[in-house]
């Protein structure tokens, strides 16, 4: 189901990303297009035909994997897709996945989270804080969802080290 993107459909992700999350949630066109060069990051895609029906992003680290982003089209949504994507992409990864979800504060969060719970994802509670995607962009108080299970404070360290140096490339203490 799940197929690495063309490179030539990268316009039309992009399209889906920016309908889907709040600005400060994803980095600049140019900024997003050059992850595909890197390594560690791949895009996965649902086709029908030309059209992506919903994409996940994923870095590959060695201890586990991170989904930075993953949509589906608004036409597309409450079908079971979703639901069919992680659990292809956890049975493909097959470590730890981790994912960034916002605190459970309204009702689509509360929504997404159980989603995830649903789909065998774990909250856990530390604080955490998503660096700036870009320049200009806001820092966010968001929440770690693991596979598999909670995760020990060390674990956790370690997934929040990683993210801030390999995906956000940043160094303080946030």
């Amino acid at each position: 189901m799940l197929k690495k993107l063309k490179r030539q459909d990268f316009d039309k992700v992009f399209s889906l990303l920016e309908n889907s999350f709040p600005p400060d949630e994803y980095r600049t066109y140019e900024e997003h297009k050059a992850l595909l060069d890197n390594e560690p990051y791949t895009i996965y895609a649902l086709y029908d035909e030309e059209t992506i029906k919903a994409f996940i992003s994923v870095w590959e680290f060695e201890n586990f994997a991170y989904v930075e982003h993953f949509a589906v089209s608004p036409e597309y949504r409450n079908g079971g897709l979703g639901a069919a994507m992680l659990n292809e992409l956890i049975q493909k990864s097959g470590k730890k996945i981790c994912l960034e979800v916002e605190p459970p504060n309204n009702e689509t969060a509360r929504r997404r989270i159980g989603f995830y719970r649903r789909n065998g994802f774990f909250l856990n509670e530390y604080p955490y804080i998503q660096p700036p995607m870009s320049k200009g962009k806001k820092a966010i108080p968001l929440l770690i969802m693991t596979s598999g299970g909670k995760v020990d404070r060390d674990t956790f360290d370690m997934i929040k080290d990683t993210l801030y140096e390999k995906v956000y490339g940043f160094y303080g203490n946030t």
